[in-house]
């Protein structure tokens, strides 16, 4: 007697699909988790005792500083991941949330505003004057401060579609970044909010908690970087957790649909304007925290820092690493951010000196990430590490190019 298998309900599919979801993430944040625990280890306790051959080859090919700086490109390519990946809102304009947060460091935690005297549980500084706010603290008001005016500038733009779109929000990320380097003089009573070309310096140094073994004292200095290291991984981490437990969530689901069917999102109730504002609000929020860490590794804020290149280059790492999947943004950027920082310079060095050229490698970074980005879209669309939906949405892009090339090269259609 035949016996038929009865289908799967559509609620076990469902919870399937969510435990193997649990199980994947649980698994990359323990990877990345002892992989950022591993390197604190060797640089604070193991690389100092090893021979000096061998720290040249670290400080050279992968300093701490790098490391640090690359935990700054994350951060701000998980915010940039939540409107481009997430939402599916093309912005070139994202520095601008990074120049924001960078500049509420410097307004909070420095002596700019001499003529004010602040402090509230921060450094201060030997000179007197200023405002000085717990760097924590300060990491939060930034975030708000971000989420703000990510609403005030997705509010006008956000009802433009695609191309569109990434043009108006390019015009914002170039007018923010010249507000701050023209912004020594604004208005009749000529209001200095910047500093200008100058920029503002020093930021204060960072508070950070006693917890890890031999931690001199809770201020960190220049010398403490694999202490700021670590404290910026739980600022990354925070990060993290954020965006896959909104993704998860109503908010996230809703997003995914805006993403996949705008049209059909808005016919099942989805509110398009104000989910919008939610995904620029949310990732405008981890820019300014990316902003405020970043201005903490370099001591300051300046506004050459923050140019357009910046942009591109956090949507080649959210492109690199695949759009959605927030473990494959991390390693985009990662990947992207040693490249441009030291990578590069040292793969030039090492080919000048066996090839006895002359090429300025450095000079060439953003033809290769125009080629990497290339190439991607020319074999692998979806990423290194593609998200599933985004994977099964194009796989079933590329069956229906297939299925339609082979019907219209069918000798009888074409006669017909």
């Amino acid at each position: 007697m035949a016996t038929t298998t009865a289908p799967k309900s559509p609620t076990s599919t469902k919870s399937a699909r969510a435990a193997k979801s649990g199980a994947n993430n649980r698994r990359w944040a323990l990877i990345f988790a002892g992989a950022a625990i591993l390197v604190f280890v060797f640089y604070q306790y193991l690389l100092p005792h090893l021979d000096q051959s061998v720290k040249s080859v670290f400080d050279s090919w992968l300093p701490i500083s790098t490391l640090e700086e690359s935990l700054v490109w994350i951060i701000c390519a998980i915010g940039l991941n939540i409107v481009v990946g997430y939402a599916g809102l093309l912005d070139l304009g994202y520095v601008a949330f990074w120049a924001i947060g960078g500049y509420t460091a410097g307004w909070l935690m420095s002596s700019f505003f001499n003529n004010v005297d602040f402090s509230f549980f921060g450094v201060i500084p030997p000179q007197p004057g200023g405002i000085h706010i717990n760097f924590w603290i300060v990491l939060v008001i930034a975030a708000a401060f971000c989420a703000l005016w990510g609403v005030i500038i997705g509010a006008p733009t956000l009802r433009l579609k695609g191309d569109y779109l990434a043009i108006v929000t390019l015009g914002f990320g170039e007018i923010i970044p010249q507000v701050f380097y023209n912004g020594d003089c604004i208005g009749p009573a000529c209001w200095n909010v910047s500093n200008g070309t100058q920029g503002i310096y020093p930021v204060d140094s960072m508070n950070a908690p006693k917890i890890l073994p031999g931690m001199k004292g809770a201020t960190l200095g220049i010398f403490d970087q694999p202490y700021k290291y670590i404290f910026f991984c739980l600022v990354a981490a925070l990060c993290v957790f954020v965006s896959l437990r909104i993704r998860e969530g109503r908010l996230g689901r809703a997003w995914l649909a805006i993403r996949e069917d705008e049209l059909a999102a808005s016919m099942m109730g989805v509110p398009l304007m104000r989910t919008k504002l939610a995904a620029y609000a949310v990732g405008a929020a981890m820019g300014g925290f990316g902003g405020v860490i970043f201005a903490e590794y370099v001591g300051g804020v300046v506004p050459d820092r923050f140019n357009f290149s910046i942009s591109i280059t956090l949507l080649a790492m959210v492109v690199l690493g695949g759009m959605g999947n927030v473990w494959g943004v991390m390693v985009g950027a990662l990947v992207l951010a040693w490249i441009n920082a030291t990578g590069l310079k040292q793969i030039g060095v090492t080919f000048n000196q066996v090839f006895h050229t002359s090429i300025n490698f450095p000079a060439n970074n953003y033809l290769l990430f125009g080629g990497i980005l290339v190439l991607m879209m020319l074999f692998r669309r979806a990423g290194l590490f593609p998200e599933m939906r985004t994977k099964a949405v194009l796989e079933e892009d590329e069956v229906a190019d297939d299925a339609g090339g082979t019907h219209l090269s069918d000798p009888e259609e074409v006669t017909a």
